[in-house]
């Protein structure tokens, strides 16, 4: 008999083939007193299992084939580089000298107070980084412990489909090289290694789907959707002849995306839309820009402040916008720094109390606005770098109109400081507002007669908008983007923009879902950023559809009073 499981799907793709169960076991960390003699030999024992947690990472990195993208390697550099961070050896160290405790508990004790810093923190994306942290640990605990993970090592080249609690970003490059054809993971969710990964290596995933390893059995025929999130075990010949056929059709429309590299983002009646990538590194705006893109909508700089107990200084920072900015041909929107009170950014102290709920707290523009010196070296850096391309800076969490122009009076004085000093500085360097608070989409008539341009970051604003935290596992299923009130603030938004002549991109996942494609043209938006990845698929869409008819289309249904049939209509939009 068959059987219908379901979780989060986080990479596309129809897969049919056989379940491997990664065995990787719970590690059993034992907790001892040592004797003082014994307490220099237990700091060489855990300094040798993390130069050996080291050498193995390196050799995974040495396996990465050509051509990879270049964020897969950023990962296991990640890793590599948090091996060698000081508040993971000096702080386990610390515990086996004061308190005399065996490697094993005392670099668990500095594992579960880093993982607490992380949980606390309010942006998602940065919340899912303790992974990081447990995956880092549990390397060196395996050396401690000499229990490795056993990855399965197959003789034959048949693809099979990986089910396991977790999956390390090593694991995933191991594997991809050994014919995965699909990951099922119990934890996990959109913004997990996992589901990064994944995306960037076109291997097919559900995450968070609970009691997967005992739901599957070893060696069953499972159909992966991981579009759907849906795994069918033990499936008929009727559900078999179904999704082999879905199979083909994917076939067929991944070989028609690669013809339309170097081609416009035109739709059919003649609208020309901006496809701009969210990018990291300078390496990724070569692939962006090879599948369409036209600029970078949202470069991140919190990375630089992240895993150090010193701030960046100022020409650590220019040299890092200016490598950004020299690889991008178009335009660059450059965000300042996104991070809460609770991350520790400056020689081990927090900037401000950690706050009983940091999601609304002192993050962000508040954060900037509070300690003007951090905020100030920024701006200096980001428009010292303005002289080398178009930079665009965008403020996040603006709330109100104060804040905002209480900012850009901060970036003019530092900008006449700049020219007083005589540096050369572009003429003009627009400054945006992003749209991730609910506030600010309800004030973005006013906010648009101030700000340059408007970037929507539909990951804050839904979460925010319905008051549920999107990596919670108790509560995401409630993250829904095709919620009236959202879609009623993202429109709200962008009729602003246009009343005002200003751009309005969308930055969040939002605009690299195929789902949402029509329908984001349908409110008007015009300029989408999003993964390098899904350039080409959104273009496609893009191209095949007609922009005035979806926009009559979309006003008609935003005017719908029962939810069911709103998304009805929402999926029956077409060209």
């Amino acid at each position: 008999m068959s059987l219908w499981l379901s979780g989060i799907g986080v990479s596309r793709g129809i897969v049919i083939a056989r379940v491997q169960k990664l065995h990787a076991g719970d590690l059993d960390i034992p907790e001892r007193t040592l004797d003082a003699g014994d307490v220099d030999g237990e700091i060489v024992r855990f300094v040798g299992a993390q130069r050996r947690a080291r050498e193995q990472l390196h050799e995974v990195r040495d396996k990465i084939p050509p051509g990879t993208p270049n964020d897969i390697a950023a990962f296991i550099d990640t890793h590599i580089l948090m091996l060698d961070d000081r508040s993971i050896s000096d702080t386990t160290i610390g515990h086996i000298r004061s308190q005399h405790l065996n490697a094993e508990a005392a670099l668990r004790k500095t594992r579960d107070a880093l993982i607490a810093v992380f949980e606390q923190m309010d942006d998602a994306y940065l919340r899912t980084r303790r992974d990081d942290v447990d995956h880092v640990c549990a390397r060196i605990l395996r050396v401690l412990l000499r229990s490795e993970r056993q990855l399965p090592q197959k003789a034959d080249a048949e693809p099979f489909v990986m089910v396991a609690d977790d999956i390390t970003p090593a694991d995933i490059i191991l594997l991809s090289q050994q014919h995965v054809a699909a990951f099922v993971t119990e934890y996990g969710g959109p913004l997990s290694h996992t589901a990064i990964l994944a995306r960037s290596l076109g291997i097919p995933a559900i995450v968070g789907l609970r009691d997967a390893r005992r739901l599957l059995r070893e060696g069953e025929l499972v159909i992966i959707d991981g579009e759907a999130g849906h795994v069918l075990a033990t499936p008929d010949d009727v559900a078999l002849a179904f999704y082999r056929d879905k199979q083909q059709q994917q076939r067929q429309y991944r070989a028609s995306l690669v013809k339309l590299k170097g081609r416009a983002a035109i739709s059919r009646d003649g609208v020309h839309l901006r496809l701009l990538a969210n990018i990291e590194l300078p390496e990724d705006a070569k692939v962006a820009e090879e599948n369409g893109a036209e600029g970078v909508g949202l470069y991140r700089t919190e990375f630089l402040y992240m895993n150090r107990k010193d701030l960046p200084s100022e020409d650590e920072q220019y040299e890092a916008y200016s490598r950004i900015v020299s690889a991008v041909s178009g335009p660059i929107t450059i965000r300042t720094l996104d991070l809460g009170a609770d991350k520790q950014v400056d020689s081990g102290r927090t900037l401000g109390p950690t706050p009983n709920n940091p999601a609304l707290g002192l993050r962000a523009i508040r954060l900037c606005l509070k300690e003007p010196e951090l905020f100030r070296v920024q701006v200096r850096a980001l428009l010292r770098a303005s002289s080398l391309g178009r930079i665009q800076i965008m403020l996040p969490m603006i709330s109100n109109l104060q804040e905002f122009r209480q900012a850009c009076a901060a970036i003019d004085a530092v900008r006449h400081e700049l020219i007083g000093e005589g540096h050369r500085l572009a003429a003009q360097v627009p400054v945006g507002a992003m749209i991730e608070v609910p506030a600010a989409a309800l004030a973005s008539p006013m906010l648009a007669r101030h700000a340059r341009f408007f970037s929507i970051g539909t990951n804050d604003l839904i979460q925010y908008t319905l008051a549920i935290d999107r990596v919670d596992d108790e509560v995401n299923y409630l993250y829904d983007p095709l919620h009236p009130a959202v879609l009623q603030l993202i429109g709200r938004t962008i009729d602003a923009g246009v009343d005002a002549g200003i751009p309005v991109a969308m930055c969040g996942e939002m605009a690299g879902d195929p789902r949402y494609t029509r329908l984001l043209l349908g409110l008007g938006l015009t300029e989408f950023s999003m993964h390098p990845a899904s350039v080409l698929e959104v273009k496609r869409i893009i191209m095949d559809s007609d922009v005035g008819r979806l926009r009559r289309a979309v006003r008609e249904l935003l005017g719908c009073t029962e939810l069911q049939d709103m998304r009805d209509r929402i999926s029956a939009l077409d060209a």
